[in-house]
Protein backbone atom coordinates (compact mmCIF):
# COMPACT_ATOMS: atom_id res chain seq x y z
CA UNK A 1 0.00 0.00 0.00
CA UNK A 2 2.79 2.38 0.94
CA UNK A 3 4.59 1.57 -2.27
CA UNK A 4 1.45 2.41 -4.25
CA UNK A 5 1.13 5.79 -2.55
CA UNK A 6 4.78 6.48 -3.19
CA UNK A 7 4.34 5.72 -6.87
CA UNK A 8 1.35 8.05 -7.06
CA UNK A 9 3.27 10.84 -5.32
CA UNK A 10 6.21 10.30 -7.64
CA UNK A 11 4.00 10.47 -10.71
CA UNK A 12 2.25 13.57 -9.35
CA UNK A 13 5.60 15.26 -8.72
CA UNK A 14 6.73 14.49 -12.26
CA UNK A 15 3.41 15.82 -13.56
CA UNK A 16 3.79 19.09 -11.64
CA UNK A 17 7.43 19.57 -12.51
CA UNK A 18 6.83 18.90 -16.19
CA UNK A 19 4.25 21.69 -16.23
CA UNK A 20 6.48 24.32 -14.67
CA UNK A 21 7.97 26.79 -17.13
CA UNK A 22 10.35 29.68 -16.50
CA UNK A 23 10.02 32.73 -18.73
CA UNK A 24 12.64 35.45 -18.84
CA UNK A 25 11.77 39.11 -18.37
CA UNK A 26 11.72 39.65 -22.15
CA UNK A 27 9.62 36.54 -22.89
CA UNK A 28 5.93 35.81 -22.85
CA UNK A 29 4.14 32.48 -23.12
CA UNK A 30 1.16 32.14 -25.46
CA UNK A 31 -0.80 29.14 -24.14
CA UNK A 32 -3.39 27.07 -26.00
CA UNK A 33 -5.73 24.90 -23.90
CA UNK A 34 -7.21 22.12 -25.99
CA UNK A 35 -6.58 24.33 -29.03
CA UNK A 36 -8.22 27.43 -27.53
CA UNK A 37 -6.18 30.59 -26.97
CA UNK A 38 -5.80 31.76 -23.38
CA UNK A 39 -4.29 35.06 -22.14
CA UNK A 40 -0.51 35.04 -22.52
CA UNK A 41 1.53 34.50 -19.38
CA UNK A 42 4.84 35.58 -17.91
CA UNK A 43 7.43 36.54 -17.09
CA UNK A 44 8.60 34.30 -14.26
CA UNK A 45 7.43 30.84 -13.30
CA UNK A 46 4.19 29.67 -14.89
CA UNK A 47 2.38 26.36 -14.92
CA UNK A 48 1.25 24.70 -18.12
CA UNK A 49 -1.06 21.71 -17.71
CA UNK A 50 0.65 18.81 -19.44
CA UNK A 51 -1.20 17.24 -22.36
CA UNK A 52 -4.07 19.74 -22.09
CA UNK A 53 -2.07 22.92 -22.72
CA UNK A 54 0.63 23.88 -25.22
CA UNK A 55 2.85 26.96 -24.94
CA UNK A 56 4.70 29.05 -27.51
CA UNK A 57 7.52 31.35 -26.36
CA UNK A 58 7.56 34.86 -27.84
CA UNK A 59 10.56 37.17 -27.55
CA UNK A 60 9.62 40.82 -26.93
CA UNK A 61 13.08 42.25 -27.58
CA UNK A 62 13.81 44.37 -30.65
CA UNK A 63 14.73 42.19 -33.62
CA UNK A 64 17.18 43.34 -36.29
CA UNK A 65 16.47 42.17 -39.83
CA UNK A 66 19.18 42.62 -42.42
CA UNK A 67 17.41 43.07 -45.76
CA UNK A 68 19.68 41.69 -48.51
CA UNK A 69 20.45 43.80 -51.60
CA UNK A 70 17.40 44.18 -53.83
CA UNK A 71 17.43 44.94 -57.55
CA UNK A 72 15.49 48.19 -57.86
CA UNK A 73 14.56 49.99 -61.09
CA UNK A 74 14.06 53.64 -60.21
CA UNK A 75 11.45 55.93 -61.67
CA UNK A 76 13.97 57.27 -64.20
CA UNK A 77 14.87 53.70 -65.32
CA UNK A 78 18.19 53.25 -63.51
CA UNK A 79 18.94 49.80 -62.08
CA UNK A 80 20.53 49.86 -58.62
CA UNK A 81 21.02 47.45 -55.74
CA UNK A 82 19.62 48.69 -52.43
CA UNK A 83 20.07 47.07 -49.03
CA UNK A 84 18.56 48.11 -45.72
CA UNK A 85 18.16 47.17 -42.08
CA UNK A 86 14.83 46.94 -40.24
CA UNK A 87 14.17 47.04 -36.49
CA UNK A 88 10.91 45.72 -35.02
CA UNK A 89 9.51 44.10 -31.91
CA UNK A 90 6.43 42.15 -30.88
CA UNK A 91 3.91 44.20 -28.90
CA UNK A 92 1.06 41.65 -28.83
CA UNK A 93 2.31 38.05 -28.39
CA UNK A 94 -1.11 36.51 -28.91
CA UNK A 95 -1.65 38.09 -32.32
CA UNK A 96 1.96 37.33 -33.34
CA UNK A 97 1.14 33.64 -32.93
CA UNK A 98 -2.47 33.47 -34.15
CA UNK A 99 -2.54 36.03 -37.02
CA UNK A 100 0.52 34.89 -38.99
CA UNK A 101 2.31 31.57 -39.31
CA UNK A 102 5.85 32.99 -38.97
CA UNK A 103 6.03 36.68 -38.16
CA UNK A 104 9.81 36.83 -38.70
CA UNK A 105 9.64 35.43 -42.23
CA UNK A 106 6.52 37.43 -43.06
CA UNK A 107 8.07 40.71 -41.91
CA UNK A 108 11.24 40.01 -43.90
CA UNK A 109 9.33 39.32 -47.12
CA UNK A 110 7.13 42.37 -46.64
CA UNK A 111 10.17 44.60 -46.05
CA UNK A 112 11.87 43.35 -49.23
CA UNK A 113 8.76 43.92 -51.32
CA UNK A 114 8.20 47.38 -49.87
CA UNK A 115 11.83 48.35 -50.49
CA UNK A 116 11.55 47.43 -54.17
CA UNK A 117 8.17 49.15 -54.50
CA UNK A 118 9.23 52.44 -52.88
CA UNK A 119 12.50 52.45 -54.80
CA UNK A 120 10.63 51.98 -58.07
CA UNK A 121 8.52 55.07 -57.34
CA UNK A 122 11.60 57.24 -56.65
CA UNK A 123 14.07 58.91 -58.98
CA UNK A 124 17.77 58.25 -58.56
CA UNK A 125 18.61 61.74 -57.29
CA UNK A 126 15.92 61.48 -54.62
CA UNK A 127 17.10 57.99 -53.68
CA UNK A 128 20.63 59.29 -53.11
CA UNK A 129 19.86 62.60 -51.43
CA UNK A 130 16.63 62.02 -49.46
CA UNK A 131 17.27 58.82 -47.53
CA UNK A 132 15.50 60.05 -44.41
CA UNK A 133 12.31 60.59 -46.39
CA UNK A 134 12.52 57.11 -47.94
CA UNK A 135 13.28 55.51 -44.56
CA UNK A 136 10.17 57.10 -43.07
CA UNK A 137 8.02 56.05 -46.02
CA UNK A 138 9.17 52.42 -45.89
CA UNK A 139 8.70 52.29 -42.11
CA UNK A 140 5.18 53.69 -42.39
CA UNK A 141 4.15 51.16 -45.03
CA UNK A 142 5.66 48.12 -43.30
CA UNK A 143 4.34 49.17 -39.88
CA UNK A 144 0.82 49.56 -41.24
CA UNK A 145 0.95 46.06 -42.74
CA UNK A 146 2.41 44.36 -39.66
CA UNK A 147 0.17 46.08 -37.10
CA UNK A 148 -2.54 43.35 -37.36
CA UNK A 149 0.17 40.78 -36.53
CA UNK A 150 1.04 42.51 -33.24
CA UNK A 151 4.39 43.66 -34.64
CA UNK A 152 5.69 47.24 -34.31
CA UNK A 153 8.32 48.49 -36.76
CA UNK A 154 10.50 51.02 -34.93
CA UNK A 155 13.12 51.95 -37.52
CA UNK A 156 14.16 51.41 -41.13
CA UNK A 157 17.53 52.54 -42.49
CA UNK A 158 18.90 52.24 -46.01
CA UNK A 159 22.41 50.78 -45.82
CA UNK A 160 24.00 50.69 -49.27
CA UNK A 161 23.04 51.88 -52.74
CA UNK A 162 25.23 50.25 -55.36
CA UNK A 163 25.28 52.06 -58.71
CA UNK A 164 26.51 50.68 -62.06
CA UNK A 165 30.03 51.73 -63.06
CA UNK A 166 28.86 53.87 -65.98
CA UNK A 167 26.41 55.69 -63.72
CA UNK A 168 29.15 56.32 -61.16
CA UNK A 169 31.34 57.87 -63.87
CA UNK A 170 28.44 60.02 -65.08
CA UNK A 171 27.73 61.28 -61.56
CA UNK A 172 31.43 62.04 -61.01
CA UNK A 173 31.56 64.00 -64.28
CA UNK A 174 28.42 65.90 -63.30
CA UNK A 175 29.89 66.77 -59.91
CA UNK A 176 33.13 67.97 -61.50
CA UNK A 177 31.24 70.14 -63.98
CA UNK A 178 29.19 71.59 -61.13
CA UNK A 179 32.36 72.48 -59.20
CA UNK A 180 33.84 74.17 -62.28
CA UNK A 181 30.63 76.14 -62.80
CA UNK A 182 30.68 77.35 -59.21
CA UNK A 183 34.35 78.35 -59.50
CA UNK A 184 33.65 80.38 -62.64
CA UNK A 185 30.62 82.04 -61.07
CA UNK A 186 32.62 82.95 -57.97
CA UNK A 187 35.45 84.37 -60.10
CA UNK A 188 33.01 86.38 -62.20
CA UNK A 189 31.30 87.67 -59.08
CA UNK A 190 34.67 88.75 -57.73
CA UNK A 191 35.53 90.62 -60.93
CA UNK A 192 32.15 92.33 -60.87
CA UNK A 193 32.59 93.46 -57.28
CA UNK A 194 36.13 94.66 -58.00
CA UNK A 195 34.95 96.70 -61.01
CA UNK A 196 32.23 98.26 -58.86
CA UNK A 197 34.80 99.27 -56.25
CA UNK A 198 37.09 100.72 -58.93
CA UNK A 199 34.22 102.71 -60.39
CA UNK A 200 33.38 104.06 -56.93
CA UNK A 201 37.03 104.99 -56.36
CA UNK A 202 37.25 106.74 -59.74
CA UNK A 203 34.16 108.75 -58.96
CA UNK A 204 35.58 109.85 -55.61
CA UNK A 205 38.90 110.83 -57.21
CA UNK A 206 37.12 112.85 -59.91
CA UNK A 207 35.36 114.88 -57.23
CA UNK A 208 38.52 115.42 -55.16
CA UNK A 209 41.70 115.56 -57.30
CA UNK A 210 43.91 115.61 -54.21
CA UNK A 211 43.03 111.97 -53.60
CA UNK A 212 44.78 111.02 -56.84
CA UNK A 213 47.95 112.69 -55.58
CA UNK A 214 47.66 110.86 -52.26
CA UNK A 215 47.19 107.58 -54.08
CA UNK A 216 50.27 108.31 -56.17
CA UNK A 217 52.34 108.92 -53.04
CA UNK A 218 51.06 105.69 -51.53
CA UNK A 219 52.08 103.80 -54.67
CA UNK A 220 55.60 105.32 -54.53
CA UNK A 221 55.86 104.19 -50.93
CA UNK A 222 54.90 100.63 -51.82
CA UNK A 223 57.41 100.53 -54.69
CA UNK A 224 60.18 101.86 -52.47
CA UNK A 225 59.43 99.20 -49.87
CA UNK A 226 59.42 96.29 -52.32
CA UNK A 227 62.34 97.32 -54.56
CA UNK A 228 64.64 100.15 -53.47
CA UNK A 229 66.51 100.26 -56.81
CA UNK A 230 63.43 101.37 -58.75
CA UNK A 231 62.41 105.01 -59.01
CA UNK A 232 59.27 106.18 -60.77
CA UNK A 233 58.72 109.71 -62.04
CA UNK A 234 55.19 110.58 -63.12
CA UNK A 235 54.76 112.26 -66.48
CA UNK A 236 51.49 114.16 -66.76
CA UNK A 237 49.76 113.53 -70.06
CA UNK A 238 49.13 117.26 -70.43
CA UNK A 239 52.83 117.77 -71.18
CA UNK A 240 52.49 115.77 -74.37
CA UNK A 241 49.63 117.83 -75.78
CA UNK A 242 51.90 120.46 -77.51
CA UNK A 243 53.88 117.73 -79.19
CA UNK A 244 50.71 116.05 -80.43
CA UNK A 245 49.42 119.36 -81.80
CA UNK A 246 52.75 120.01 -83.54
CA UNK A 247 52.66 116.54 -85.08
CA UNK A 248 49.16 117.10 -86.47
CA UNK A 249 50.22 120.45 -87.90
CA UNK A 250 53.22 118.92 -89.60
CA UNK A 251 51.10 116.15 -91.08
CA UNK A 252 48.69 118.79 -92.42
CA UNK A 253 51.46 120.64 -94.22
CA UNK A 254 52.78 117.51 -95.79
CA UNK A 255 49.34 116.72 -97.21
CA UNK A 256 49.04 120.06 -99.08
CA UNK A 257 49.64 119.79 -102.88
CA UNK A 258 52.85 121.39 -104.19
CA UNK A 259 52.59 124.07 -106.91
Amino acid sequence: MASGVGIIVFIGAIFVLSGLKVLNEYERGVVFRLGRLTPYRGPGVIFVIPVLERMARIDLRTVTLDIPPQDVITKDNVTVKVSAVLYFRVVDPSRAVTEVANYLFATMQLAQTTLRSVGGQTELDELLSQRDKLNARIQEIVDAQTEPWGVKVTLVELKNIDLPQDMQRAIAAQAEAERERRAKVIAAEGEFQASQRLADAAEIMSKSPITLQLRYLQTLKEIATENNSTTVFPMPIDLFEPFRAFTKLAEGRDDKPKT
